[in-house]
């Protein structure tokens, strides 16, 4: 079984980085772009959000079945930390859920908690193979568990720097 530490450190790693940035946003300024075609912070967060409760809602579903042998052209994807570079500017494929939307604290709570249930969900199976369990990403190509687990991290990073930006380029 793949050692599960480094993931754990990695998300938790992630989160505090991000946490930090938007600690130092203040409230009236955190459903507001710092400039147009950005998103404001609390956009952010509620993407975020939407991503990691569904992935972490897959991966619940996979385990609760045996898991599927995939051939390895169907494993192949781009690597994981990609992720992370704001190089490539993509459009996400899933609209924003206005109703994620709110005031900064109760946001951040929720943020909090779903971050305790995935790790809750990764030592539920730390005695598990999640290399079997599969789907695909929608532009990288098919992750197994662990890589969506990093997949996570990596994610919340490219954010962490878009909130920076967010931060950083807010007209005083």
């Amino acid at each position: 079984m793949p050692d599960i530490a480094p993931i754990i450190d990695h998300l938790n790693r992630t989160r505090a980085n991000l946490l930090a940035i938007a600690s130092v946003v203040p409230e009236e300024h955190w459903s507001e772009p710092a400039h147009d075609g950005r998103w404001s912070p609390a956009e952010i967060i509620a993407h975020l959000t939407m991503v990691e409760t569904r992935v972490t809602g897959v991966a619940a579903r996979l385990v609760q079945s045996p898991a599927v042998r995939v051939p390895l052209w169907k494993r192949l994807h781009m690597p994981i930390s990609m992720v992370q570079w704001r190089i490539i500017r993509v459009k996400t494929p899933v609209p924003l859920d206005s109703s994620l939307i709110g005031k900064k604290c109760p946001m951040l709570e929720r943020f909090t908690e779903l971050r305790r249930q995935t790790i809750a969900l990764l030592r539920e199976n730390e005695q598990r193979d999640l290399h079997d369990y599969r789907f695909p990403h929608p532009f990288l190509g098919s992750f197994h568990l662990y890589d969506w687990f990093r997949f996570l991290g990596f994610h919340e990073l490219r954010h962490t720097k878009q909130m920076q930006e967010n931060v950083t380029l807010r007209p005083r």
